[in-house]
């Protein structure tokens, strides 16, 4: 037996017994109008800018989770997310979606208070995104299944109270031309996963908060926050 084994994340693939085998996990930010303007920026057709949680932050629907270290201020973000099956670089927008295996919902977790200290002083975000289970995911749905989501209903609710409501046609930057620019930065591998943005309506959690999440065509999520 080996000394150390390592399990890689996976997440489940609906209507089928496989999951997806997680690689990478990268996130577009501020990529909805309405959102970038409530965190503070003048939203524009600029290239979009890109961060990263570790693989093993993914958590599957229906989880409770702890709630985090060193935060006061822990905040929800609703998400398209896409699963890359076909790895490539430099990919023209135009065939982006041939890479495409499916899509999910997710909710980006963010220690808000984290981040806007991370801002204020010029840092990286690593430790206000990247935190232990902070890519809750639902099952991932084949595009081949459901096709390529353009518009539709993208929503969240805290204990049945709906905060995000918005729709996937407000993104400013579309599914095929995120991942273009994305794999001129990075080698896209299969297994990848790319969070797109969330719609305005972010705001605190508390512990023993219900959330339910959902895009319409593609999916839902629930989770709860554990009390202390």
């Amino acid at each position: 037996m080996k000394r150390f084994e390592a399990i890689r994340p996976a997440v489940p693939i609906e209507g089928t017994d496989e999951t997806f085998p997680v690689h990478r996990i990268y996130c577009v930010g501020q990529n909805y109008v309405a959102h970038a303007r409530e965190m503070g920026s003048d939203p524009d057709r600029e290239p979009p800018f890109y961060f990263m949680k570790p693989a093993d932050a993914v958590v599957e629907s229906g989880a409770t989770i702890p709630w985090p270290s060193r935060t006061a201020n822990l905040h929800h973000e609703v998400e398209l997310v896409v699963a890359i099956g076909k790895a490539g670089s430099d990919i023209a927008a135009i065939e982006a979606l041939e890479h495409v295996f499916g899509y999910a919902v997710g909710i980006d977790l963010t220690r808000r208070d984290l981040q806007a200290a991370a801002k204020a002083a010029g840092r990286p975000w690593d430790t206000a995104k990247g935190f232990d289970r902070s890519a809750p995911l639902s099952a991932i749905h084949q595009a081949a299944d459901i096709g390529h989501p353009e518009s539709g209903r993208i929503w969240l609710a805290v204990n049945d109270v709906v905060r995000q409501d918005g729709d996937l046609s407000q993104m400013i930057w579309r599914v095929a031309e995120a991942i273009a620019e994305l794999s001129r930065y990075f080698e896209l591998k299969a297994g990848d996963l790319l969070f797109t943005g969330t719609p305005a309506g972010v705001g605190a959690l508390g512990p023993g908060d219900r959330l339910a999440g959902g895009i319409e065509g593609v999916g839902e999520i629930r989770l709860r926050i554990a009390a202390p």
